[in-house]
């Protein structure tokens, strides 16, 4: 393999485990006898602009025991971006990696930043300077295409389950009070994360009685019937939204306008637009009922105390992975991972593989529609098998009132 230097960068949104992706990249990169200098990009490409680089090999983390303490720490350590790359600065990008005899690019993102190592590993190739370029898979929303998951959702869908377990018994015990709660899910156009909301419930009771997904448009009439039927029936009604939900006429339920760099709407990040407050004000003003809305925004993304296990291991691994690859001559594509267990009851195993950068850049992986009930309001058994072995267990709570 070519000798160089390393570039190491995390863009986007954090997630709880993102910097143990980066922990297995710089482990695994130091034990590469043709890597030269590891250096870290601070703030992804856009920091890499301004020279801003980090030498992970003496300057930030000189020993291993130092280095592993990113395993368990929030946010990502490098500083991160959402800068999209415009075609005047992959000039300037390739000027800077030959500067720093950087022959092997690794980002840690999601689809974006896939766009982004896609364009720079191909203008490189095309220009004639010889760039490996390796894609690390990172989102809560679970929508990267080519994996079976992503490392960072397993851990935001924990904590959304335990958010709403916990939210759950508050709303069901103050039933007197407040009729409803709605409470929002980040996960742009996907509604992984508002599924995962549902793993904890036991029984009919249990929150949450209603899941909207972005993936199947909602119906005002059909909302408020369903809960209204809810409260009649049970007394109260939890509902859970994806911040990316749609009207049939596919106007955002949030009345988000804003877009970023990338064209992604910005769901509350701009004039306080969301789905639960727009939903909870149809529902109050229709019914008459007083109720909750509950939005946790980015909070999944860095809540390091409700990390699956699971999750970590698996972010480590990709890190170590994409490592692996560029060993081995591979570029331009992402790791992936492929789930290998037969069925819910057999043990969960995964093997890892690639994917081109290319279709990750351009494609999204939602729902199937096998994993939303026929109504569009619930999560089907088999999405919460799938859900399981990445969240794991969860906490059982005593109820010293009727259920029935």
């Amino acid at each position: 393999m070519k000798k160089g230097n390393v570039l190491i960068g995390q863009s986007g949104g954090p997630t709880a485990v993102i910097n143990a992706s980066l922990y297995g990249l710089i482990e695994a990169a130091r034990e590469v006898e043709a890597f030269g200098r590891i250096y870290g990009m601070e703030f992804a490409i856009e920091g890499f602009m301004e020279k801003r680089l980090i030498d992970l090999r003496q300057q930030a983390l000189p020993d291993l025991e130092n280095l592993q303490g990113l395993m368990h720490t929030p946010g990502s350590a490098l500083g991160s971006s959402r800068y999209k790359l415009k075609e005047e600065d992959l000039p300037r990008i390739r000027e800077l990696l030959e500067e720093f005899g950087i022959r092997y690019l690794f980002l840690i993102g999601g689809n974006d930043t896939m766009d982004t190592i896609h364009r720079v590993e191909n203008y490189c190739r095309e220009s004639g300077y010889e760039l490996t370029g390796i894609g690390v898979p990172k989102t809560v929303d679970n929508d990267l295409y080519g994996t079976d998951h992503t490392p960072g959702f397993a851990s935001a869908a924990r904590y959304i389950a335990l958010s709403v377990q916990q939210a759950g018994r508050l709303a069901d015990d103050m039933q007197r009070v407040d009729r409803f709660a709605v409470f929002q899910t980040v996960g742009r156009e996907a509604g992984w994360l508002a599924a995962a909301s549902a793993l904890a419930k036991k029984n009919p009771v249990d929150a949450p009685h209603l899941v909207f997904f972005p993936e199947r448009p909602l119906n005002r009439e059909k909302v408020l019937t369903a809960v209204k039927d809810c409260v009649a029936k049970i007394g109260w009604c939890y509902i859970v939204v994806g911040e990316g939900c749609l009207w049939e006429n596919g106007t955002p339920v949030s009345a988000a306008r804003e877009k970023d760099g990338f064209a992604n709407t910005e769901f509350g990040a701009m004039g306080g637009a969301s789905a639960a407050l727009s939903l909870h004000s149809l529902i109050r003003e229709e019914t008459g009922y007083r109720g909750e809305f509950q939005i946790t925004e980015s909070l999944p993304m860095c809540a390091v105390d409700r990390v699956s296990e699971i999750d970590r291991e698996e972010a480590c691994r990709c890190g170590r992975k994409a490592v692996e690859l560029a060993v081995k001559g591979r570029t331009g594509v992402m790791v992936t991972m492929k789930r290998v267990s037969a069925g819910p009851s057999d043990p969960y195993r995964v093997e890892y593989s690639t994917a081109p950068l290319g279709d990750v850049a351009v494609r999204a992986k939602p729902m199937p529609e096998h994993f939303i009930n026929p109504e569009g309001n619930f999560p089907t058994p088999e999405c919460l098998d799938y859900l399981r072995p990445l969240v794991g267990e969860l906490p059982v709570y005593t109820n010293l009132r009727r259920t029935e």
